[in-house]
């Protein structure tokens, strides 16, 4: 394993997991807010005031910011505590990957997708300015993200680089997340009739939400050059924890309040979404949440208690109420 710097990592096993969760999340704004400044970086020409506005209205609104905890928790588990990736690399690694979440959030909200009008407790992108303004916001935030990965300044290493970006560009693309988002369209009945069994379902979330929670998990392992076996038990468990958001998810928008998601709840009622709570019920797809996190945790067995944060963490995913 290369010779990497340290990041701040105190006493990680001492710390609550909500204490963790918004450390790393206040990090990562940090690292956010960098990258969008108003003065072009090098080989830009300008960066129009409207369009980077729109695009620090759909990043800088808080959240949890688990994809890049789960990024730098990774990172830290596989290079044992005491290393957390080469200086503030991680930190551009995980914010990375939640501009692709947060571009794929504006581009959700259109009108022409799920046409919603308030994200976070505060209006969507293209209720804040427009629709045009909103593709455009999301489209160069999906580019921001891979010019992070690609420079030099995330790793000296070229080939980490590729890898991340050619693992994020699957995870986030035509197999991924946007393939997961036109199956999702399609189970709606929007291109014919459509009624998925519960593989078809699945393999939808899996692509839609689980792709690039899972990559999240895999990106630590990637900057810290983690051995291949390692890897593997990795993906295995962040590919746990991305299926257990989603069915978290669907049930949250059955059961939450609009206050408590800061966002519109029932949504899935409305527009006749296939899920997994619709097909299995309520109490199957809390039993199935259960097998997932016990998935998930099997997975980390052969750690110790340094594992225990991102334990934690898949608890925390589908106990939560936001």
């Amino acid at each position: 394993m290369p010779q990497i710097l340290m990041v701040r990592c105190v006493m990680v096993s001492q710390m609550t997991f909500p204490l963790r969760l918004a450390e790393i999340a206040l990090e990562v704004e940090t690292h956010l807010a960098a990258l969008l400044t108003k003065g072009p970086e090098g080989g830009e020409i300008e960066r129009p005031d409207r369009l980077l506005d729109a695009m620090r209205h759909a990043v800088l609104a808080g959240g949890k910011r688990l994809r890049p905890f789960l990024t730098v928790e990774t990172a830290r588990l596989l290079s044992h505590g005491d290393t957390c990736g080469d200086g503030a690399a991680l930190f551009r690694v995980g914010a990375a990957i939640e501009l692709v979440h947060c571009y794929s959030l504006v581009h959700d909200d259109l009108p022409s997708m799920d046409d919603d009008d308030l994200r976070r407790g505060r209006p969507t992108v293209h209720k804040a300015y427009d629709e045009a303004t909103a593709i455009l916001a999301g489209d160069a935030l999906q580019c921001l993200a891979f010019a992070t990965l690609a420079d030099r300044k995330t790793s000296s290493d070229p080939a980490v680089r590729a890898d991340l970006v050619l693992g994020l560009a699957k995870a986030s693309g035509l197999g991924g997340m946007v393939g997961g988002q036109m199956l999702d369209l399609a189970h709606e009945g929007r291109y014919g009739e459509a009624d998925p069994d519960i593989p078809g379902i699945l393999r939808m979330q899996a692509m839609k939400t689980g792709a690039l929670l899972s990559f999240a998990v895999e990106a630590g392992a990637i900057l810290v050059q983690a051995e291949d076996a390692a890897c593997a038990t990795m993906r295995a468990y962040g590919q746990a924890v991305g299926a257990a958001f989603q069915i978290a998810d669907d049930l949250l928008d059955l059961e939450s309040t609009a206050a408590e998601m800061g966002k519109r709840t029932g949504k899935d009622a409305e527009k006749g979404k296939a899920t997994l709570v619709d097909r299995l019920g309520v109490s199957e797809a809390r039993t199935e949440c259960d097998r997932l996190l016990d998935k998930a945790l099997a997975a980390l067995s052969g750690f110790g208690d340094e594992a225990d944060i991102l334990r934690d963490a898949a608890r925390f995913v589908i106990t939560r109420r936001s």
